[in-house]
């Protein structure tokens, strides 16, 4: 079985947010990096080269396939800054209306600007994923 892609490494978070060409979107990914650190209560830490994860959990599927992924992330892309949430937004309904201008996939929040989304609620919606991924084993 191939090991996993994308693993935790010893890079530096303050460096990669500081190369982030766009100075909007730099501005963004730090103050969304400290968001997510104040909420998840831990330090930041470089996940391949271009995300920026809080927090392991463990997955193993029954095809075999296991590693460690971040219980929530993000990675301040060129269209938008992306947040990370493994368990997804089933649970989240009520904050995802609260948040404002936003788009999501199964697993990706996607902000434009940072500065038009409810911080309460999106650090709410990062604590609320965090707690309930962060040190646990998922199997499926």
């Amino acid at each position: 079985m191939a090991e996993p892609k994308t693993i935790r490494t010893t890079a530096d978070v303050g460096e990669f947010l500081a190369a982030v060409a766009d100075e909007r979107r730099r501005a963004d990914a730090q103050a969304l990096c400290a968001l997510m650190a104040e909420a998840t209560g831990v330090a930041p830490a470089m996940w391949g080269s271009a995300i920026v994860g809080f927090g392991t959990y463990h997955y193993r599927y029954a095809s075999g396939r296991e590693g460690d992924w971040p219980p929530v992330g993000l990675a301040p892309r060129k269209q938008a800054l992306t947040l990370y949430v493994a368990e997804g937004f089933d649970r989240h309904a009520g904050l995802l209306a609260r948040l404002g201008p936003v788009t999501t996939g199964k697993g990706c929040l996607y902000i434009k600007r940072l500065a038009e989304v409810d911080a309460e609620a999106l650090r709410e919606l990062v604590k609320a994923a965090f707690d309930r991924f962060d040190g646990t084993t998922v199997t499926g």
